[in-house]
């Protein structure tokens, strides 16, 4: 298991044509893939000769994405889903891998993460807010790419840089909206949220009714995998918590408890 490893070995396999949103931010998304590993394998899937996946051909050499070809010889069949399916599978037996990104926001990807964790690979997915439940559920950890939009929006800000290029041909075709921060009433009053950390707590805590924070985080993550605080603005999981207002925190010891429960 690759817990015991400090450098995982990883491989990213990506769905060209079911993530044309990821292309802008594409170095944050490395970024946030190398916080779980080395990423060895990096392979991107698509019918190359197709015009719609034209925007991805100058970004794969900056990150030394090999693109597989796949031809669709059906009209409304996906190939390129099959081609991945198989690639993830030849690697699961060949490659010596502790892990797989699966970045794409088809559901078709379901199985195919269960199957990974099955064999005690960790499966890291990357894709849309709409990406359906199923597919969430299936990794270890999901990430949104409105996240990295919203974090690159802030560097951008904050360092008060400007555009450097003009706006891409296929722009239109970038809808993500970023994550705006959410108010304490906001935290407060979002029932799953609560419950997600309270049920952390009650399961965690010691004597005096205080959980460790990153016990309570890693807890909801491994029962929620969309989990993520920057999902409500919040860089750090205790500034998360600090907003809400309904638990303690004890910075010191990094512990957090229910203030019902006091």
């Amino acid at each position: 298991m690759h817990q015991d490893n400090k450098n995982p070995r990883l491989a990213v396999l990506i769905d060209a044509d079911n993530t044309f949103n990821v292309i802008p931010i594409i170095d944050e998304l490395f970024e946030e893939m190398s916080k779980f590993g080395d990423i060895s394998v990096r392979r991107i899937y698509a019918d190359w000769t197709s015009d719609h996946v034209r925007q991805w051909k100058p970004v794969l050499p900056k990150h030394a994405i090999q693109p597989i070809q796949q031809y669709a010889n059906t009209k409304g069949k996906n190939a390129t889903d099959s081609a991945l399916i198989i690639d993830a599978m030849d690697l699961l037996y060949t490659a010596p891998l502790d892990g797989f990104c699966i970045v794409s926001s088809d559901s078709d990807f379901t199985r195919l993460a269960i199957r990974l964790r099955e064999a005690g690979k960790f499966v890291y997915g990357f894709g849309e807010k709409k990406t359906p439940e199923s597919l969430r559920a299936a990794c270890n950890q999901f990430v949104y790419f409105e996240i990295l939009l919203q974090e690159k929006n802030e560097e951008e800000s904050s360092n008060q840089v400007e555009a450097a290029s003009k706006p891409r041909p296929d722009a239109e075709q970038i809808t993500l909206v970023p994550i705006g921060k959410k108010t304490k009433q906001q935290l407060a009053t979002d029932a799953k949220l609560v419950s997600l950390i309270r049920s952390a707590i009650e399961g965690l805590s010691d004597e005096t009714g205080f959980a460790a924070m990153g016990a309570v985080k890693n807890h909801i993550v491994k029962n929620f995998s969309a989990f993520d605080s920057r999902n409500y603005g919040y860089t750090k999981f205790s500034e998360l918590v600090n907003a809400i207002g309904l638990f303690e925190l004890d910075d010191q010891k990094q512990k957090l408890r229910d203030k019902r429960k006091k």
